[in-house]
């Protein structure tokens, strides 16, 4: 995520841009999360697409997101890095007797 990170920061700092103030940014979290849950409704529950609805792509719908965090975390100086393996080490602690192992 590091060379994501980097690579937003610089084209933001090439542009003269200031990244969003924090709720802007939840909420076209929010709005991006909307509509990645409106396309896997579509395509995996009851709910269909109309026909002039536009087309969707479930990777650029997750890519949206994932930018919009990027923008919170560098303006929090947050490293995505540590942030996931953070939560990858307290689900593996937690939850290694949850689920039956196969």
């Amino acid at each position: 995520m590091k060379k994501y990170q980097e690579q937003v920061d610089v084209w933001f700092k090439e542009n003269k841009w200031e990244y969003w103030q924090p709720l802007a940014i939840v909420a076209r979290l929010f709005e991006e999360g909307g509509e990645f849950s409106r396309l896997v409704n579509h395509v995996y529950g009851p709910k269909k697409k109309k026909v002039d609805e536009v087309v969707q792509d479930m990777e650029e719908e997750i890519g949206d997101i994932i930018y919009t965090l990027i923008c919170f975390a560098n303006s929090h100086n947050i490293d995505l890095d540590k942030a996931i393996q953070k939560s990858i080490d307290k689900v593996v602690v937690r939850d290694k007797d949850r689920f039956t192992k196969s």
